[in-house]
């Protein structure tokens, strides 16, 4: 009688795990480590914040795995279907959406509410990548309005729901794509100067355009009351400035070490509004101080800069595309989140990767890494 002996366990899941670029998930795990860390801080007195959000990273981990199995090919092969979907969802949340707090972004399934925005983060730059992949060698300008013309119908049915935070994300993550694309400096350039001198002016006239009386075109009342009160947060410090001062003191307050695991006064006392969520990054700095934030930052730019070789090294136009997408949005979200809690851009709606408190945001956390993942995944097999 022949005994055939199995191969040792680590070679029988070889073939699964050789879809984890290691210093990347060396930067992932680093991350959930701090956001673990301070979500119990921050979440333990918020009934089951810090269990939901290790479950929210258990999941998010899982999917990543999932996806990293997944042949880029096949990815690309779902560009049309998830976006048509995304937008047919935004149409129908406009239409029949659920309107909390002014806001109508969420859509009810029966079993539960969803928000279709988030699903565009991913889906709108897929799409982009595909149209690209497709026009290969034959660009023209007319691909790049076409390509802007995609880009701008989920940004504006966000836009209007109104939900300008999860607007810009998805408006940056197409925005990359089109850049890595090959639009020429020639259209960039314009568009950043006029984008300077615009913010030069705003700062310079702030007294006579936030006046309560003045309505500004296109942008609504609170968005308005947002920009003015960056602007100058003592005005309203216990209104409209009150996020922002808050802010201020909880991250100043932290010093070089920071007051100490559990021992943030302006955290605890609940004097940071949000603070689980949006303004996390605030009860962060005051318990790890600058040290801790160096060690948060130290995190994202390695996860940034793997994500950008990956994207390098990406054999395809539709991977190179979508690698280089995905890590600047992961940038997009760190830079804006930090931002507007440090008081040096508006305050909007957006999460701080692993840190912050959100299942659906953790789940295309989840998706975006498993991307990455399989791109780096189908490198390592070529060359092997």
């Amino acid at each position: 009688m022949t005994v055939i002996e199995r191969p040792p366990l680590w070679q029988r899941l070889r073939p699964w795990l050789i879809g984890f670029d290691i210093p990347l998930l060396i930067a992932v795990l680093w991350m959930c480590a701090w956001g673990l860390l301070c979500m119990y801080s921050a979440g333990y007195d918020h009934g089951t914040r810090f269990v939901d959000h290790a479950r929210n990273m258990v999941l998010a981990l899982g999917l990543m795995f999932i996806v990293a199995q997944v042949p880029p090919q096949k990815l690309m092969a779902l560009a049309i279907p998830l976006y048509s979907f995304g937008v047919a969802l935004l149409i129908a949340t406009a239409l029949f959406g659920v309107t909390k707090k002014g806001a109508t972004r969420w859509l009810n399934i029966g079993v539960t509410q969803i928000q279709p925005s988030e699903l565009l983060k991913l889906a709108t730059p897929l799409m982009l990548a595909w149209w690209f992949q497709k026009r290969e060698g034959l660009l023209r300008w007319p691909d790049f309005i076409a390509a802007f013309a995609l880009l701008l119908v989920p940004f504006l049915l966000i836009a209007k729901q109104p939900d300008l935070g999860t607007g810009i994300l998805v408006l940056a993550a197409g925005l990359y794509v089109i850049f890595f694309a090959g639009l020429p400096w020639k259209l960039i350039l314009p568009a950043l100067v006029l984008g300077a001198a615009a913010a030069t002016a705003l700062v310079l006239s702030e007294d006579a355009i936030c006046q309560p009386d003045l309505k500004w075109p296109v942008l609504k009342e609170y968005q308005k009351h947002r920009i003015c009160t960056l602007l100058d947060p003592s005005k309203d410090p216990l209104g409209k400035g009150f996020h922002i001062i808050q802010g201020e003191i909880a991250i100043g307050s932290g010093g070089m070490t920071g007051k100490g695991f559990m021992q943030g006064t302006q955290t605890h006392l609940e004097f940071i509004p949000e603070r689980t969520t949006d303004f996390i990054f605030a009860a962060f700095g005051e318990e790890f101080g600058l040290m801790g934030a160096l060690a948060l930052l130290l995190g994202f730019t390695a996860l940034i800069l793997r994500g950008l070789m990956i994207a390098s090294d990406a054999p395809t136009l539709f991977t190179r595309l979508m690698a280089g997408a995905v890590t600047l949005s992961f940038f997009t979200y760190v830079f804006v989140n930090m931002g507007m809690v440090s008081g040096i851009l508006p305050v909007v709606g957006v999460p701080l990767p692993f840190i912050s408190y959100g299942g659906t945001a953790m789940v295309t956390l989840g998706l975006s890494l498993g991307l990455l993942m399989s791109i780096a995944r189908v490198k390592k097999l070529v060359k092997t």
